[in-house]
């Protein structure tokens, strides 16, 4: 504060006014103020979890995340995803996500939990989406991976674990769903074993399934938990139900084992056969699953407002805080290797800023980019450079994001999730505040399209607004690709998956009330032989002066399945008859004439020409 007052006594001295201690006083305040409200306020690097809500499609996510909210006092009510109030779920705020209850792009907040601060990006779970999970977890610390208890281990779960695995992302597991008819947490987590390969073991177990969920045991305090209250708000502790306490040692044993083949320290004390206390198997499981080693599974329901306190404490308990996870940047010299760096997670500005900008999206105030901040501090009003463009830009405003809605903040520090406005970028790019600087962070990996479709606007009148949503969309979405199909005369658009495709046709309709067609793509036919064909062509051409004359011999013959897409020539002359300047014109002849086949006129393709011998 007192470095504040210098400041804006020697700005006042330096211009000729004299100002009181009074007003002096009331500017620093004014303009350096901490934010009032709770969540804006920053925390200890240790206080800090950077997570991310991943799972297959309809397993609870959002339903999680909206839970999480209201009982870290960040909403009010409670809302569902497809509830009868027509209002909706927080995190999923777009109209058609409302409306078709799925996610579609993912969407960050931040909250507080016992004096941490949390920030939560929800993630889709259709495939169609995946890049909204690739970026997120790109950015984050750690993850919580949802699994439904009736449908266990389904085919995108294996893509979430895929993308944790490749960002090297410590998770927690969260069994959820346990209301539901025929849900057995017990065969999810052998399917957690033997599908994707974890070493699971479960830290509570449920009391009662299906309409008949009560609560949940905690393994580690031999405790049993029940969530009362008109929304599971109030908690109650009790001792375990006389009728679990075998299965509570038991499970509880299978617990300390699976920790201890993944801890040194613990399994140590297994050896020695001494049982670790409460505090010493947390702090191995810690160990453990930062590591990723471990995955530590919990139990519950967030529909019925059950398990969901208890998942917070393990967020806190076992995944990262920014400072237990290496980044690394990369400093990149013409004319010399790359050399590897880590940055630093202190939140302070000793060291240079260095963030990455992960997400891209256009607001009423211009484009929003989504920001991690990996080293250093950034401030409002303050200049950061583009390392791929070395374009200069100015900070003019700094939010953080819950779901749609922007909170003011004036100043970010390693470790914290934020969003800027007016910065012309790709999303990948890393940016510093100091100029020339050729440091870059390793960028997002971006699956191809598997799916294209023709895409055209109805009325030719809205060629302009077709333009500008397919600009917008293809610079938001990496995986959205739209373009001019030169063979068939018509515009493509590739994506993930249909549901893809028409998710974005919908919101040309909504967003610039540009109706399109999409259908089937065109099919480029190729022409091609069936049977070796052998030519002896002579060509005479008498133009009034010296003419033209050739003849060239030859075989067309078709090249095997694996390369009937290709086009082969091979020159096979011996001797002076075809001299060596001809053979390339030869050669483009034969490309030439592949453009237009002979049956239908299609390009001919999957043919070698084997050129023997000739004559000019």
């Amino acid at each position: 504060m007192f470095t504040r007052y210098c400041a804006y006594k020697r700005r006042f001295s330096a211009i000729g006014v004299g100002i009181s201690k009074k007003t002096m006083k009331y500017l620093t305040k004014r303009n350096h103020s901490t934010p009032s409200n709770k969540y804006g306020q920053h925390s200890e690097l240790e206080h800090i979890r950077n997570i991310g809500i991943s799972a297959h499609i309809d397993s609870g996510k959002t339903t999680l995340t909206e839970r999480i909210l209201f009982y870290t006092g960040r909403i009010k009510e409670i809302h569902e995803v497809k509830g009868k109030d027509n209002v909706g779920a927080t995190m999923d705020f777009m109209e058609l996500e409302r409306q078709r209850g799925i996610t579609i792009q993912s969407a960050a907040t931040f909250t507080t939990w016992k004096d941490f601060n949390i920030n939560i990006i929800d993630t889709p779970g259709h495939v169609d989406f995946t890049v909204e999970v690739e970026r997120a977890l790109r950015v984050l610390d750690g993850a919580v991976l949802v699994l439904c208890s009736v449908g266990g281990v389904q085919s995108q779960t294996f893509t979430v674990n895929r993308q944790m695995k490749r960002y090297n992302v410590p998770c927690i597991a969260f069994i959820n769903k346990l209301d539901r008819q025929g849900a057995n947490p017990y065969r999810v987590l052998s399917q957690m074993r033997s599908k994707l390969l974890h070493n699971a073991a479960l830290l509570q177990l449920p009391i009662g399934l299906e309409s008949n969920v009560l609560g949940i045991v905690d393994l580690l305090t031999r405790q049993a938990v029940y969530f009362e209250g008109p929304f599971g708000n109030e908690l109650r502790y009790d001792v375990v139900p006389t009728d679990m306490k075998a299965e509570v040692e038991a499970k509880r044993q299978e617990l300390i084992e699976h920790v201890s083949n993944a801890d040194d320290v613990l399994g140590e004390m297994f050896l020695d056969d001494k049982k670790p206390t409460d505090d010493e198997l947390k702090a191995g499981i810690r160990r453990a699953c930062l590591k990723r080693a471990f995955t530590p599974v919990l139990v519950g329901t967030a529909l019925k407002n059950k398990g969901i306190q208890p998942l917070l404490d393990a967020v806190i308990d076992y995944l990262p805080n920014p400072s237990e996870v290496n980044n690394y940047a990369y400093i990149e010299d013409q004319g010399k290797e790359s050399e590897k760096i880590t940055l630093s997670s202190a939140r302070n500005d000793s060291k240079m800023f260095v963030s990455l900008a992960f997400k891209l999206e256009a607001g009423k105030f211009g484009q929003l980019t989504y920001m991690r901040v990996y080293q250093g501090k950034l401030e409002k009003g303050q200049y950061i450079y583009n390392t791929r463009t070395q374009k200069r830009v100015k900070v003019a405003r700094l939010v953080r994001m819950h779901a749609n809605k922007m909170e003011e903040v004036n100043e970010v520090f390693a470790g914290d999730i934020c969003a800027l406005f007016g910065i012309d970028c790709a999303s990948g790019d890393t940016f510093v505040n100091e100029p020339k600087c050729s440091i870059a962070m390793e960028s997002i990996y971006v699956p191809e399209p598997v799916i294209s479709m023709s895409i055209k606007p109805k009325d030719n009148k809205d060629q302009d607004s077709f333009a500008k949503a397919v600009a917008r969309f293809t610079k938001e979405d990496p995986t959205y690709r739209v373009f001019w199909d030169n063979e068939n005369k018509e515009t493509i658009a590739s994506g993930m998956g249909e549901l893809h495709l028409e998710i974005y046709s919908q919101r040309m309709l909504r967003e610039y009330n540009c109706d399109v067609l999409l259908g089937r793509p065109k099919v480029s036919f190729r022409e091609s032989l069936v049977a070796p064909c052998e030519f002896d062509y002579f060509h005479k051409k008498q133009h009034g002066g010296a003419g033209q004359y050739a003849r060239v011999i030859g075989i067309l013959e078709p090249l095997p399945p694996h390369k009937n897409t290709k086009l082969e020539f091979s020159d096979e002359t011996i001797g002076t008859n075809v001299p060596k300047t001809f053979v390339p014109a030869i050669q483009k002849g034969f490309l030439m004439m592949a453009d237009v086949g002979y049956l239908t006129g299609h390009k001919m393709s999957g043919v070698r020409f084997r050129l023997l011998d000739g004559l000019q």
